[in-house]
C-alpha cells in the first residue's frame, strides 16, 4: 500500500514537473511541426468516387494562428501518413510552401531528422503535435511533444503537453498562441490583417 502511494506521489511530482518545463521552454521555440489527420483535422475521412478524393475537416481558427504565425517569422511544417491535393492546397493557402510539406510519409523520424539537418533546425527548438503512434518517435526527439486531446494513451504518456482541445478543432490554435504570447508575438498590429500567402 504505502509503495502505491509512494509511486502516486512521485508521478504527480513528475507530472508537475513536466508541466513547469513545458512552459518554461515555450520560449525556445522557433519552428512547429504538425501531423494532419487527427491534428490539423479531425481525423475523419470521407472518400469520394472511389479512392480518388478524399475530403478532411479541419478549423479555421487553426488556420489562422498557422497563417499569422509564419508571418510573424516561425516555421511550420507538416509531416502526414495521410495524402491528398486538397491538404496540399489547404496549407499552401496558409502559406505554407510545397516545401514544408511531406505526405504520405512512412518513417517520420526519417523525415524530421533531414528536415532539420536540411534547414538547420536545433530539435530542441521544435514543437511537434501528433496524435497517434506514427508520431511516438517524433514526440521522444523535440523540445516539446504536444498531442490534442483526443491522441491515443500511447502518445499522451510521451506528451509534454495535452491540449484540452481535440484534433481538427483548435489543438492547433492552442498550442501556436501560446508560444506566440509567449515571445510577445499574439496580438499586435497586424493581428487583424490577414494577408495572402
Amino acid at each position: 500500500m504505502t509503495d502505491t502511494v509512494a509511486e502516486l506521489v512521485e508521478a504527480t511530482a513528475n507530472k508537475k514537473l513536466s508541466t513547469m518545463n513545458y512552459k518554461e521552454n515555450l520560449k525556445n521555440i522557433k519552428t512547429f511541426i504538425f501531423d494532419y489527420d487527427g491534428v490539423i483535422s479531425d481525423g475523419r475521412i470521407w472518400v469520394i468516387d472511389g479512392e480518388r478524393d478524399q475530403v478532411r475537416s479541419s478549423s479555421v481558427k487553426d488556420g489562422y494562428a498557422m497563417h499569422y504565425a509564419i508571418r510573424k517569422g516561425y516555421r511550420i511544417a507538416i509531416i502526414s501518413g495521410g495524402k491528398g491535393d486538397p491538404m496540399r492546397i489547404r496549407l499552401n493557402n496558409l502559406g505554407i510552401k510545397n516545401s514544408d510539406i511531406f505526405q504520405g510519409v512512412g518513417n517520420k523520424m526519417d523525415v524530421f531528422e533531414k528536415y532539420c539537418s536540411d534547414h538547420q533546425i536545433d530539435p530542441q527548438t521544435v514543437l511537434y503535435m501528433g496524435d497517434d503512434i506514427p508520431d511516438y518517435t517524433v514526440m521522444q526527439n523535440v523540445g516539446i511533444a504536444t498531442c490534442p486531446a483526443d491522441a491515443v494513451p500511447e502518445i499522451k504518456e510521451v506528451a509534454h503537453y495535452i491540449s484540452h482541445q481535440k484534433g481538427g478543432y483548435g489543438c492547433v490554435r492552442d498550442v501556436i498562441e501560446q508560444v506566440m504570447k509567449v515571445h510577445g508575438d499574439w496580438m499586435s498590429e497586424d493581428a487583424v490583417i490577414w494577408k495572402a500567402p
